[in-house]
């Protein structure tokens, strides 16, 4: 299994309805099968999302931000791992946010060495 403690992720893609960018930055901690981070950068003035690791290495989490409108945002996501033959974490995302549209989206991020 993959562990996330301690990685940090910065996003390389994004679907237009989408707030992440090249600018935001992820930093994973992991206890077990729970995973959380803390993210903020971009549009996004701070971020936080929790949830649980699949046996595969998958991510099912939710997340919650608040953007540069000051505009509390939140949805679900299912990120899939894929390792780099230099041995950092790449993950696609399909995420939804958890408002009256429900609106779908896809996302990149990819572990940066700090």
């Amino acid at each position: 299994m993959i562990n996330y403690n301690g990685r940090t992720f910065v996003s390389t893609e994004n679907t237009a309805n989408g707030e992440v960018s090249s600018k935001t930055l992820f930093e994973y901690k992991q206890e077990g099968d729970i995973i959380s981070a803390n993210y903020s950068g971009g549009e996004i003035i701070q971020g936080t999302l929790i949830g649980l690791v699949n046996e595969n290495g998958s991510l099912e989490f939710r997340y919650n931000q608040i953007n540069i409108k000051n505009e509390i945002r939140g949805g679900k996501c299912l990120s899939t791992p894929e390792v780099l033959s230099d041995g950092r974490i790449k993950l696609y995302e399909q995420w939804q946010w958890n408002d009256d549209e429900a609106t779908e989206g896809s996302s990149v991020i990819e572990e940066v060495i700090v």
